[in-house]
């Protein structure tokens, strides 16, 4: 029975890690569709959303089932209870490049209001942060994952400076202040995506410590 638990939590942990790196591309199109202007890269993300949504739930399914027909103890039932978490955060990440896709869509239909250099520095940045989070996850590693958290601050800081910056574009004139406003959403956008990052891996440093550090910034 302990070898048949264990073969069917691998099935969900690679199964799970596959749908981690899903969207993780889901960032990257998302991103393609803003700096290049591109509805279809857009249109990509956003049907994406139905499958993710099916493929959390699926997930939560299996997740439910092991723990109750194998009675997991210990590790196991840790383990389960963080990939529980997990997969909700991945599933709103996803829901983040789907917002940013829709933000492409309306932008692109009036000229660009000015270049992009920040956006895709924190979409690169919200990009490792998932990964980086999911390597920790499957190494079970805490202090990798107490890096990401710490990651979080650059992407508060890049926020803030589009928000300062866009408030001077939108002085300019009424033209300007509704792609100013889809910009300043946008850089929330991918601001959350680093908090979902986070929060995901607070719960590897539970998986591998058994304790809970959300809240808890002096344990970073």
């Amino acid at each position: 029975m302990e070898r048949q638990l264990d073969q069917q939590l691998d099935e969900l942990k690679s199964e799970f890690l596959r749908m981690g790196a899903e969207v993780e591309e889901s960032i990257v199109i998302a991103l393609r569709a803003l700096v290049e202007r591109s509805d279809e890269h857009a249109a990509a993300v956003i049907a994406s959303n139905k499958r993710i949504d099916a493929w959390e739930v699926e997930i939560e399914g299996k997740i439910l089932t092991l723990m109750a027909t194998q009675q997991p103890v210990a590790t196991d039932l840790r383990l389960l209870a963080t990939m529980m978490k997990i997969n909700y955060d991945l599933e709103r990440i996803n829901d983040e490049a789907v917002n940013i896709a829709q933000r492409a869509i309306e932008l692109n239909k009036a000229p660009q209001l000015k270049p992009f250099i920040d956006l895709p520095r924190m979409a690169n940045i919200a990009q490792e942060m998932v990964k980086a989070a999911l390597d920790a996850f499957v190494r079970r590693d805490p202090e990798a994952a107490r890096d990401v958290c710490r990651r979080d601050e650059e992407l508060d800081l890049l926020r803030d400076q589009i928000f300062r910056e866009l408030l001077s574009y939108m002085r300019d004139g009424n033209d300007t202040v509704e792609r100013a406003i889809q910009l300043i959403l946008v850089s929330r956008h991918l601001e959350r995506m680093g908090d979902h990052s986070s929060n995901i891996s607070e719960n590897v440093v539970f998986l591998a410590e058994g304790h809970i550090i959300r809240h808890r910034k002096d344990e970073l």
